[in-house]
């Protein structure tokens, strides 16, 4: 039985109708806003107290109200040529956006009482994202709007709060068409928290943390403190991570005030992703003896370094980025924060070898931040794709010239303290590469990056390789970073002072899980009557390559840094090569599918990067009625450098990697095979020509039963977990069967719900969160999420000539 750790969560106030938790006994709460009511549609009146909400849809935030659908052609339809990907003639793109129904102004209202507030108090209003423009009203008066729908904003609410009463707080949102590359979501995605604390208190985000100084010896933590009030005096206790405390200090020196701090931690055990440690400081704010705030910061123990000719070294060790981007959204989810579902790509990812993410193109939620701290993952955090200079419409360059300096100290200020971030991202394929205007806009950000946060370096995420190289543009950044462009790496290198090239968007190749095409050949732009890209991942784009290009570079350019593979998972839009075909309404390029099922490729990748644990693949399946005596090419992901293939007993011969291409550098390829149904056999030897392992492919008999595979059999009873249960199809004998798309229906009794399925199929048009979809060449994932009791949860899944199978969950 699989359990997912049940370790206790932080302890947080829920806020229904009234706030009872808060007590005076406490310096400092913190309240997350989860139930709210909800209307889609313009009002002039919402904001106001007496508002009649009663017939508004009751939600629980994080929401995203465009995931439910329904698909739609026309939603956000755009003609538009996609400069970046070198269009010149403007064509209709149906799906660039996901063709879900984002676009529109929408309401939020909840209500809560503060019955311990006490005059003297600070009360501030946190959201985490909200897409976007929100403007918010607390008892019928606007207390403050922000524009980035992917930033963090607060409000001091202290004056407009009503003690002892009910307090109404709405939230207006307005997302306009041709705003979004990709599907961006809609509403209050991420967290809505209330902070009440004393006037004298830590500042919102007032904790900077870093560790200028490293040895095996002693680390040395530096701590500055913001706060407000007079005569006050700080005591700091760093824990380790059993809780033992390990250094301590206390200062009533403050200046401007801030405090500073300098502790030494002896014997450091530092964070990496092998070995992600983390410390916490525990920071108490007292007036005389009176303890007036205390608040706790998660940190860890790292020296990160960049240096030409020699690289990226991370606590004294070169290495290099072994990336993936990843879009927001968390497929059938929409954009709603999950920490279930961040979880789960992380594992995911994890098990394929990488250890960096690119937030691509957007701010990172909290969340995701905290499981990279957690799990072990470096990350670069991104700030915008539009700078002043648009690519669409009504995108960012709207606001850039106004908020973009508060948008990047907001992101700063509120992720600073997280060590997996390791540099920053001040844009990505902006317009503005070209010129001297630009120029001065890249540095003005970095300027602000270095002043906010003098630790980490800068990059962009340049397409246009060598505008940047005649302009200066990549000459000033801290790591020239380049999308793609193999070809003017060397370029690039040699004309950048940094020594050192960042690849920090790359391959971009595309495919369909389990579906393959003939021939096998090399494919730029590949389209088919499907709307299906082939899984032998030979397919890209015009402006893209293939993952061995990128494999090259990494182990023959000691100053190629790394690489941020585009995508880990499928996002919803972008449906590239098919942005001009219908249905097609998400993203090929993922290594994973939107379902979170693993494609051919994520074992390529594995192969390459997961250096502590076996890949023995085969492809494709053995599946092919009608193709008897063709050419079926037979390839093997492996770490192995050779192995012998067999079909039925006979062999096709031993294949090893060798450098007569990019491909047989990283792949072992049978091209000339014939298909006979019966069993694939592939025998991997080691270093030494012995035999090491194993693995066999079966031509499936006729569908018999269905298989649920839960990725947990416990969850957590906090009425957000989940379990993401697999459903495939297999033979009598137990063989997967790789060909059926049949229609299943799900229903979930006991203490859950039905949360959601996919199957993903980039031109299904089935919405997620009905109990019905069609397996996607035998395969879908049913989430089933927890309640708030503790006991049993049924998933039963039916179809039409299959017997009814169910799993049993538990919710503790």
């Amino acid at each position: 039985m699989t359990i997912r750790s049940l370790l206790p969560p932080i302890f947080l106030f829920i806020i229904c109708l009234y706030l009872a938790p808060f007590a005076s006994a406490q310096i400092r709460t913190e309240a997350e806003l989860t139930n709210w009511k909800f209307q889609k549609g313009p009002s002039d009146v919402a904001s106001e107290v007496g508002f009649n909400d009663k017939k508004w849809q009751t939600v629980t935030v994080p929401h995203d109200w465009a995931i439910y659908g329904p698909f739609d052609k026309e939603i956000d339809k755009q003609v538009v040529a996609i400069t970046q990907n070198g269009e010149k003639v403007a064509s209709e793109k149906t799906g660039r956006t996901g063709a879900l129904p984002y676009i529109g102004e929408g309401w939020y209202r909840t209500s809560f009482t503060l019955p311990k507030y006490k005059a003297g108090q600070k009360v501030l209003v946190v959201f985490e994202g909200a897409m976007s423009e929100p403007k918010v009203f607390l008892n019928g008066k606007k207390v403050g709007e922000w524009n980035y729908g992917y930033n963090y904003f607060y409000f001091d609410i202290t004056n407009t709060i009503l003690a002892g009463k009910s307090n109404l707080l709405a939230v207006q949102l307005n997302n306009k068409g041709l705003s979004s590359r990709w599907y961006p979501g809609a509403g209050l995605y991420r967290k809505v928290r209330i902070i009440v604390k004393n006037e004298e208190s830590v500042d919102q985000w007032g904790i900077n943390v870093t560790t200028p100084f490293i040895s095996a010896e002693v680390a040395k933590v530096n701590i500055k403190t913001k706060v407000s009030g007079e005569k006050l005096r700080l005591q700091t206790i760093i824990l380790n991570a059993l809780g033992d405390t390990v250094a301590s200090d206390e200062t009533k020196a403050v200046f401007g005030k801030q405090f500073e701090q300098n502790i030494a931690v002896s014997t450091p055990q530092l964070w990496s992703p092998e070995t992600p440690y983390l410390y916490r400081a525990v920071i108490r704010l007292y007036e005389g003896d009176v303890l007036k705030d205390e608040t706790t910061t998660r940190f860890g123990i790292r020296e990160i370094k960049y240096e030409a000719s020699v690289g990226f070294s991370l606590n004294g060790k070169v290495r290099k980025f072994k990336g993936v981007c990843l879009h927001h959204d968390l497929g059938p989810l929409g954009t709603a924060i999950n920490v279930a579902a961040l979880r789960r790509q992380l594992v995911i990812l994890k098990d394929m070898g990488v250890d960096a993410i690119r937030s691509a193109h957007n701010m990172p939620s909290i969340e995701q931040l905290e499981l990279c701290d957690e799990m072990g993952f470096m990350f670069l955090a991104e700030s915008f794709d539009e700078w002043a200079k648009p690519k669409v419409k009504n995108g960012y360059n709207r606001f850039f010239d106004t908020d973009a300096e508060k948008d990047v100290v907001n992101l700063i200020h509120a992720t600073r303290n997280h060590p997996s971030i390791v540099m920053w991202s001040s844009g990505n394929e902006v317009p503005d590469q070209f010129g001297a205007e630009g120029v001065k806009r890249a540095k003005w950000l970095q300027d602000i990056f270095h002043r906010e946060d003098p630790t980490r370096p800068v990059t962009v995420g340049m397409d246009q390789v060598k505008a940047t190289m005649a302009s200066g543009f990549g000459a000033l950044l801290d790591v020239p970073g380049l999308n793609y462009r193999t070809h003017l790496y060397e370029d690039a290198y040699k004309a950048f002072p940094q020594g050192m090239i960042l690849g920090s968007e790359t391959a971009s190749t595309v495919s369909s899980r389990g579906v393959y095409k003939f021939p096998v050949v090399k494919g730029v732009e590949k389209q088919y009557p499907d709307f299906q890209s082939s899984s032998y991942d030979l397919e890209y784009c015009s402006w893209s390559n293939l993952p061995e290009d990128d494999f090259i570079l990494e182990d023959t350019k000691p100053w190629v840094i790394g690489q941020f593979v585009w995508t880990g998972f499928d996002y919803l839009g972008e449906p590239t090569p098919y942005d001009d075909k219908w249905p097609a309404r998400s993203s090929y390029f993922g290594m994973v599918d939107l379902a979170g099922i693993p494609k051919d490729r994520f074992y390529l990748y594995r192969s390459k990067w997961n250096t502590n644990s076996e890949t023995l693949h085969i492809l494709p399946h053995w599946n092919w009625e009608g193709r008897e005596g063709q050419i079926t090419p037979v390839f093997v992901y492996t770490n192995y450098d050779s192995a012998e293939l067999f079909i039925n007993g006979k062999s096709m011969g031993v294949k090893k990697k060798t450098d007569e291409s990019a491909q047989s550098k990283y792949r072992l390829m049978w091209m000339d095979v014939k298909y006979t149904p019966g069993t694939l056999k592939v025998v991997a030897f080691d270093k030494n020509g012995n035999k090491a392992s194993e693995k066999t492919v079966v031509t499936a008999g006729k569908p018999h039963k269905l298989v649920l595979d839960p990725d947990c059999t416990v969850i957590k009873a906090d009425g957000k977990d989940l379990s993401f249960v697999t459903v495939s199809v297999v033979d009598e004998k137990g063989n997967p069967c790789p060909n059926v798309n049949d229609q299943l229906k799900f229903n979930v009794t006991g203490k859950g719900t039905f949360r959601a399925v996919c199957n993903g199929d980039a031109t299904s048009l089935e919405q997620f969160h009905l109990p019905t979809m069609k397996l996607f060449n035998g395969k879908l994932v049913v989430l089933v999420q927890s309640g708030t009791a503790a006991g049993d949860i049924n998933l039963s899944v039916s179809g039409k000539g299959f017997k009814t199978e169910r799993v049993l969950l538990q919710a503790q």
